[in-house]
């Protein structure tokens, strides 16, 4: 008995070869799985619930995939939808796939798999000790809970496959960890949950287990005891070391994963090429644990923040650059709060030197060493205008702060006019925590719809 899931990326959005993923509808997979976002691009997303990736290119990718689980006849399966994995984004992402459905004269089954959790309720279960932090967690009370934007729980193995047993045809999740959607349906068909995560762990991100990673698309065979990763571009190959290397990939420990329910172990994992393109593994190991956890993630306002650059194109200042910033960021910090009365923990502002070239770029014809710096202010408070205000009292700063009292004024340049440039709402992740439940279903809510 064996299962093989069709991996076409690292996640919707990054594009993937067609002609690799026509190679891995030849071969007969069992079903279409990839991830649709993460936490890497930091907390706005979660905090605002919305999508990463371009409304555009999710539908362009997702209706070639569509196109493909229809060709096989098999379920296509997409997790953290959105992004973020919020309930709204995967609102978003049925919208879109109602829209290609229709395009494509297509009668679903689909079924939602929803995430997102009430503040309510994450508080109960704090005030109860059943969320835990993990290493190096923030410090969590019930006023931090409280001011979440959006707070979604990771679902595991068993939410995707209570998702699997009503034979869907798409399976839209929210939040999932990277892996549970690939080891889901090797679990369900009574693959060992070793091999199953095992597996599940190196495919995650496509073809990046493979010497061609850009290539996207590859797909893994699970037998009871091992699993065999084939990359679907002819070109690309699968080596022990390129296999193996996967496991050190946004992971503490390379031979340790946790995910809801347990963790894996492959400290005795053996990897043998197959052939020269294909890898196969075995001897790996699953333990369960006695409580079921599932990690949660949530992201709250932290207020606004407006961006200004200058650029230094003055050797001296140049090679007094971090005096100089300093000096800005202590005298324009006093002014603050003299005029604004602001305490220190009202606002930030935080000056980085970003390199040099920033003003001609390509086009430059010195070729001295540190001429041109360019220098990047982060102005932070609680309220737009108290930030509009505080960059503004430093502008001048920016444009004409000597290193010194007693020399003439210098002038730098802005590149943008107006110099301050509003990213307005900005968020923070709160959460680094396991929230441990009775039944791995009960948080996760299950929606089922059909289109014709």
């Amino acid at each position: 008995m064996t299962t093989r899931v069709l991996i076409p990326s690292g996640a919707l959005g990054l594009s993937y070869d067609e002609n690799a993923l026509a190679n891995g509808i030849k071969q007969n997979p069992d079903i279409i799985a990839i991830d649709g976002g993460s936490t890497d691009s930091g907390p706005a997303y979660l905090g605002q619930g919305i999508s990463k990736y371009s409304r555009a290119s999710t539908k362009s990718e997702w209706k070639g995939l569509m196109k493909a689980r229809d060709l096989a006849n098999i379920p296509l399966l997409i997790g953290t939808a959105g992004t973020c994995g919020t309930d709204n984004s995967v609102d978003w992402f049925l919208e879109i796939t109602k829209e290609i459905a229709k395009e494509l004269n297509q009668s679903l089954k689909i079924v939602l798999i929803k995430c997102s959790q009430s503040k309510e309720e994450i508080t109960k279960a704090y005030l109860k000790g059943k969320i835990q932090p993990l290493p190096n967690a923030p410090k969590l009370s019930k006023k931090i809970i409280s001011s979440c934007t959006n707070i979604v729980a990771l679902a595991g193995a068993e939410q995707v496959i209570d998702a699997l047993k009503e034979k869907p045809d798409i399976i839209i999740a929210g939040r999932t960890t990277d892996t549970a959607i690939i080891a889901a349906l090797p679990i369900m068909k009574g693959i060992d949950p070793g091999t199953a995560w095992h597996g599940a762990k190196i495919a995650e991100c496509g073809a990046l287990c493979t010497t061609n990673p850009l290539s996207g698309v590859i797909m893994v065979e699970f037998d009871q005891n091992s699993f065999t990763v084939e990359p679907m571009d002819k070109k690309a190959r699968a080596t022990p070391k390129t296999v193996f290397a996967h496991m050190l990939y946004e992971n503490t420990n390379p031979f340790i994963l946790y995910e809801p329910g347990g963790y894996l172990d492959t400290t005795n994992s053996k990897y043998f090429a197959n052939t020269n393109r294909k890898v196969r593994v075995t001897n790996s190991k699953w333990n369960k644990s006695d409580k079921y956890t599932v990690k949660i993630e949530g992201a709250f306002l932290n207020g606004f923040q407006n961006v200004l650059i200058s650029i230094l194109r003055n050797k001296r200042y140049v090679k007094n650059a971090q005096k100089w910033a300093q000096d800005i960021q202590s005298k324009c910090a006093k002014l603050v709060k003299n005029r604004l009365q602001l305490e220190d923990n009202d606002f930030s502002i935080e000056i980085r030197l970003i390199g040099k070239n920033a003003t001609f770029g390509n086009l430059e014809i010195k070729n001295t060493e540190q001429y041109e710096l360019g220098v990047m202010a982060l102005v932070t408070a609680e309220t737009q205008e108290s930030t509009n205000e505080i960059s503004q009292i430093l502008n001048p700063f920016l444009l004409h702060h000597p290193l010194t009292s007693s020399e003439e004024l210098p002038t730098f340049s802005f590149p943008f006019s107006p110099a301050d440039i509003k990213r307005g709402a900005i968020y923070s992740f709160c959460f680094h925590h396991t929230w441990e439940i009775d039944n791995p279903l009960e948080i996760f809510n299950k929606e089922i719809l059909k289109i014709d």
